[in-house]
């Protein structure tokens, strides 16, 4: 299939913990319930840096400095799973980041695509119903490790 025939989607997130911690944030959709790293969709105008300090932001009240880039992870969905329909399969590439914490208060997202934002300590995750790009993302950070 060429580029041309599929649409592509360009998310960053931010691999935030503190401590034996990890920063999360509750899908409201698609997933709801999901947890997952914060971060989201790139906009037009911004870079994938900036995409991840305003999803912190939006997501969890906090201000966030980009660090490192820890990994590129992408998959398919397919045409029948997308959430706005349009007939044309979707490859999805997630860029994650080593991210900190720099200012603002944490509290919960209103009106977004998700609805709480948590310390979750890192040794809890298998209790929690949570994204793949969440385990991946924190064995880049070597946070899986401690």
């Amino acid at each position: 299939m060429e580029y041309t025939d599929y649409d592509t989607r360009l998310a960053a997130y931010g691999v935030i913990t503190e401590g034996e911690r990890v920063l999360l944030a509750r899908l409201r959709f698609p997933d709801a319930g999901t947890w997952t790293l914060p971060g989201g969709g790139v906009e037009f105008d911004e870079t994938v840096e900036q995409a991840v300090v305003r999803e912190v932001r939006e997501e969890t009240g906090l201000e966030a400095a980009v660090g490192p880039l820890l990994g590129v992870r992408h998959h398919i969905v397919p045409a029948e799973r997308r959430i706005h329909a349009n007939g044309r399969a979707m490859k999805a590439v997630q860029v994650v980041f080593r991210a900190s914490v720099t200012g603002g208060a944490l509290r919960h997202e209103e009106d977004g695509t998700t609805d709480e934002a948590r310390w979750i300590p890192i040794a809890e995750l298998p209790h929690h119903r949570h994204g793949l790009l969440v385990p991946i993302a924190l064995g880049w950070a070597g946070a899986l490790t401690r």
